[in-house]
């Protein structure tokens, strides 16, 4: 989408017009990784939607994946991975559960706490949903050429991180 197409160029231009002390350059970046961010969040949603998920679930069966084997976590350690809040991760886990895709059980290494583990069902339904998740997010970046990605990656891990450092 350009932004001819967003307006993002048309709103900078009319506070331009409206507001000529004020510096509204901030908006151009910030409405433009907001309408990217609307972009790909519906991009992915239908892509998770094809494959019987949701974000929320895709989430947490890709971190208990991506952890390793035994691909099992604490729910602490599946917030913290999967960057929400205990409570967020508390119902996405009862969700999944109730679908056969996770199973709690006791830590063996902490009697007193409890793991998340993927289920034989949730293993081969996220399997089965990274291929076309990948695929959605290369088309989505298709316009940018590989170091273009790089320098932008890079450059978004700097919005929110202490004096610009990149997160790591």
């Amino acid at each position: 989408m350009s932004d001819a197409v967003s307006g993002v160029e048309e709103i900078l231009a009319q506070w331009a017009r409206e507001r000529p002390d004020l510096d509204v350059s901030p908006m151009a970046v910030i409405g433009r990784l907001t309408r990217a961010a609307s972009i790909v969040e519906a991009e992915l949603a239908d892509t998770f939607a094809a494959n019987g998920l949701d974000a929320a679930s895709f989430d947490v069966l890709a971190t208990l994946l991506r952890s390793g084997a035994p691909h099992e976590l604490s729910p602490k350690a599946l917030s913290a991975s999967a960057m929400v809040t205990s409570s967020a991760i508390a119902q996405r886990v009862n969700k999944l559960e109730d679908a056969g895709l996770v199973v709690r059980r006791r830590s063996e290494t902490d009697g007193r706490g409890t793991v998340v583990a993927l289920a034989e069902a949730g293993r081969r339904l996220v399997e089965q949903a990274l291929p076309d998740h990948l695929a959605t997010e290369r088309r989505l970046l298709a316009d940018l050429s590989p170091a273009d990605q790089t320098v932008l990656a890079e450059l978004l891990s700097r919005i929110g991180s202490p004096r610009g450092v990149a997160y790591g």
